[in-house]
């Protein structure tokens, strides 16, 4: 007899994962092109690019191959840890860590989440705060802001919370648990992307035997993931009414977020590809992201099925690995581009005169040096200085759009 209620968890656990990869390979792209594929507006790049962005890390292959070296430290650590000293204090410790980076992620990914839904014009349009602090040429703090954030971060920070320290509903529940987890799968990969495919093909391949061993060689991995009480999984409830009775199936955020920078890595290289041939920034092919999201969802198919079959754990990066790559290779072979692709190179690219356009377009900055309790105006650029230490805090928008408007 079919048992809907799992197939029903396998599906909603298949459908969460899918959407992360889907969202956040999207946040990889530099602000620049979201905002081109927006609106397909083109726009001075200075103005265009949001002060509140950040630049992601790349990892090269040097780094690729040190990935499973240091998994496998901090894993068999973790191990040793909760084997011979117990698992309470560790999972205190890491529940200390998680709230305050989930207050973060949380925040980031809602913000996220409402420039999407107003439309990256619309958002640029709000007045943007800016604080930073700073000693002698140094700076200590930097902060960019846009004013719904302000609103937005104490609702961000809300689930980290209620995890942490809610009542016994809400206290680590399964719906707060994934969406810390999704808000961490999204910034990971809008954060943390890899620079080449060849990059992405060892990564995939050194991870590939690291969970294979720890998951059929020993019982580390399976001991580690069911034991710490933290939100780096997806849970689904094995029922279609969301009964808890029977438990959840889970799926780590590592077979989430690995995989998915080689599928983010695909969708920037299918831009690079339409960008090239002049094709318009709104509606680019994506062959390369589309076969690889497909290879990822196949392979975790496959992974449930084996599982579900032999009643026991699976490294999902047994399935997904080959998958991931097998999609670029396969479709680089059938579009005559393997060797362009894999010699090609994701390369940062930065603004240039960035602070040149920030004077000229109106922005206010008040500088405070110390002890100076003078108040002065600059009328040539319209700037408005103020002092208050080492401190520094900027505010522009309305007037900027009002210095464009005449």
């Amino acid at each position: 007899m079919t048992d809907w209620d799992l197939l029903s968890s396998y599906a909603g656990l298949l459908t969460l994962a899918a959407c992360s990869i889907y969202a956040g390979s999207f946040g990889s792209l530099p602000p620049s092109k979201r905002s081109a594929q927006d609106r397909g507006a083109k726009q001075d790049t200075a103005c265009d690019e949001d002060e509140d962005e950040e630049q992601p890390e790349r990892l090269s292959s040097e780094d690729a191959w040190l990935f499973p070296v240091i998994g496998s430290v901090l894993l068999f650590g973790l191990y040793l840890v909760m084997k011979y000293f117990g698992k309470e204090w560790i999972n205190w410790l890491l529940q200390w860590y998680f709230t305050i980076a989930g207050v973060g992620s949380g925040s980031k990914a809602l913000i996220s989440l409402a420039r999407w839904v107003v439309g990256s014009e619309r958002w640029k349009q709000y007045d943007n705060i800016k604080i930073r602090a700073s000693k002698g040429p140094r700076d200590l703090l930097a902060l960019s802001l846009r004013t719904p954030s302000l609103c937005l971060i104490p609702l961000g920070a809300l689930p980290s919370i209620l995890y942490t320290f809610g009542g016994s509903e809400t206290k680590r529940s399964a719906l707060l648990t994934d969406i810390l987890a999704l808000s961490f799968s999204y910034n990971a990969l809008s954060l943390l992307t890899i620079d080449s495919f060849k990059t992405g093909s060892i990564l995939l391949s050194g991870l590939f035997f690291y969970d294979v061993w720890w998951v059929f060689g020993t019982e580390v991995m399976v001991k580690v993931a069911t034991t710490l009480d933290v939100p780096i999984k997806l849970l689904w409830a094995k029922s279609m009414t969301f009964s808890t009775d029977r438990g959840f199936t889970m799926l780590g955020l590592g077979d989430i977020v690995v995989p998915g920078m080689f599928v983010a890595l695909a969708l920037r290289y299918d831009y690079h590809k339409a960008t090239s041939n002049g094709e318009h920034a709104r509606s680019f092919k994506k062959p390369y992201f589309y076969a690889a999201l497909f290879a990822y969802v196949l392979g975790l198919v496959i992974t449930m099925t084996v599982m579900h079959v032999f009643r026991s754990a699976q490294p999902a990066l047994l399935y997904l690995s080959p998958a991931c790559i097998l999609s670029f290779v396969l479709t680089a072979c059938v579009r005559g581009e393997l060797n362009e692709s894999w010699r090609w190179t994701d390369e940062i690219q930065t603004s240039k005169g960035s602070n040149s356009t920030e004077e000229t377009n109106g922005t206010k900055e008040m500088n405070v040096p110390t002890g100076s309790p003078s108040i002065s105006s600059e009328e040539a650029n319209g700037s408005v200085h103020l002092s208050t230490g080492s401190s520094v805090v900027a505010t522009d928008g309305q007037r900027m759009r009002n210095s464009k408007r005449s």
